[in-house]
């Protein structure tokens, strides 16, 4: 069970194939460690600059550039002769995601859990969802698509152009759906993580590759370092689960409120892309990252805007929260769903 080597045929390995116990451990030791030990979990907390973990940004970043140095620049041109999973992105993360969530955050805290909340949190908390899924992901994505074994490079291109679309479109579409024209981006905090996430650990891969000179090289050294972006993705999870374990162990009815509209969005999501994908013929290791970057979020920025908009201790802020906490379990049970419907996929793109 703790056998880090990975399978030869760049699938999971024996210690990915136990992810899922990995990250339930790590859950519960954040949470210890967040009760137990507040004064830990200050200081990482307190390591933040432009509201991004400092502790966390290196975590990721070491879970991301395992995945960067299989990127080829030289083959980005292809990309643009394979549009069909580009186009299932944009059109997932842009035209139908935000809009759905704030559907569902409408639909679960105006009417389903009225009841139990007081309609002035109730506000917050679809808030604090619309922000979540006008934010897709930029860096988790890296992960979820070498755990499906997908095209790196394709990966890092859909990403890019998200974010590109991001910088236009992210305060147009929450300021639509949350009814108010004042809203404030920390371009702060998006210049940082894009450059922590996407561009250092892409320069850090090509020149590995330049170093290692051939793709044999290149290959085994990449089967070298991917286990510790996996150990990354656990590390990761504890601290996160150790900075809101207070939080957890205080309001557990209002972590699962909020989890379940998330959950819904999560699920509805990735069958779509994943459907739509499937419909149109798209290679798997095109598929699943197309359709993994429209159900994760890129909750930094989701995070960062609640805590400006209406505060640290607001439950626009938590909401966002609950979703950096629901994210890892979600994905990791589409990981397994999308590595077990590989075969159902073409090899390569159809014409």
């Amino acid at each position: 069970m703790t056998d880090t080597t990975p399978n030869p045929t760049g699938g999971l390995g024996a210690f990915e194939r136990w992810l899922t116990l990995w990250v339930a451990l790590a859950m519960l030791a954040g949470l210890a460690i967040g009760n137990l030990a507040p004064g830990l979990v200050d200081a990482v907390a307190g390591a933040e600059v432009a509201s991004i973990n400092l502790v966390v940004a290196v975590l990721i970043w070491a879970m991301v550039y395992p995945m960067m140095i299989a990127v080829d620049l030289g083959a980005v041109a292809g990309v643009w002769k394979q549009p069909r999973g580009l186009i299932i992105t944009l059109a997932v993360n842009w035209l139908i995601k935000p809009f759905t969530m704030a559907l569902l955050a409408v639909l679960f805290f105006d009417h389903v859990f009225a009841a139990w909340i007081d309609p002035a949190d109730a506000q917050q908390y679809i808030a604090g969802l619309i922000l979540l899924g006008a934010a897709p992901c930029t860096a988790m994505v890296f992960v979820w698509s070498q755990l499906t074994r997908g095209d790196a490079t394709y990966t890092l291109v859909q990403v890019s152009v998200n974010d590109l679309i991001m910088v236009v479109a992210f305060t147009p579409i929450v300021a639509l759906l949350l009814g108010v024209t004042d809203i404030t981006v920390p371009w702060k905090t998006l210049i940082i993580a894009t450059v922590l996430y996407v561009v250092l650990p892409l320069a850090a891969g090509l020149l590995t590759r330049r170093m290692l000179g051939s793709q044999a090289a290149i290959d085994a050294f990449g089967r070298r370092v991917k286990p510790w972006s996996v150990m990354g993705l656990i590390a990761t999870v504890a601290i996160l689960f150790g900075l809101q374990g207070e939080v957890i162990m205080d309001r557990p009815l209002i972590i699962a409120l909020i989890a379940v509209p998330i959950i819904i969005q999560s699920y509805g999501i990735f069958a779509l892309a994943y459907g739509a994908a499937y419909l149109m013929k798209v290679p798997h290791r095109i598929a699943a990252p197309c359709a993994m970057i429209g159900t994760s979020n890129f909750f930094e920025l989701a995070v960062a805007v609640a805590i400006s908009l209406f505060g640290l201790n607001s439950g626009a802020a938590l909401a966002t929260v609950v979703g950096v906490l629901v994210e890892v379990p979600v994905m990791l049970t589409l990981v397994a769903f999308a590595n077990r419907t590989r075969a159902r996929f073409p090899e390569r793109p159809m014409p």
